[in-house]
């Protein structure tokens, strides 16, 4: 069965939607992600713009100000109910390895 569209965030998805709770441009973005990560994580151009117009089409941002060929985004409810719904996820992960690890560690 495939997977609904942003049913899961791919890492790069988490931090553009995390970055986008203030209005930012697409530099901006590139930069407010790699800093959010320490450089762990970095989105090349060509990957933003692609992501940028997927969450447009979705209504998870909403593109705020054109200034020439400068465009700022900002996240919608839509794209915080995804965001959060992501947390949920990996905090579940995260809750079934320690319960497992757990369980394996009994005598």
């Amino acid at each position: 069965m495939a997977r609904e569209k942003f049913q899961t965030l791919t890492e790069q998805m988490f931090y553009i939607l995390l970055s986008l709770r203030r209005e930012l441009c697409g530099a901006d973005i590139m930069a407010r992600v790699e800093d959010l990560t320490g450089g762990r994580v970095t989105v090349g151009p060509g990957t933003l713009y692609h992501l940028l117009d997927q969450f447009l089409t979705a209504g998870m941002i909403a593109e705020t100000r054109v200034e020439g060929r400068k465009r700022s985004y900002l996240i919608t409810p839509a794209g915080q109910e995804a965001l959060e719904s992501e947390v949920r996820r990996l905090r579940q992960l995260t809750e079934d390895y320690a319960r497992c690890v757990r369980e394996e560690e009994q005598p």
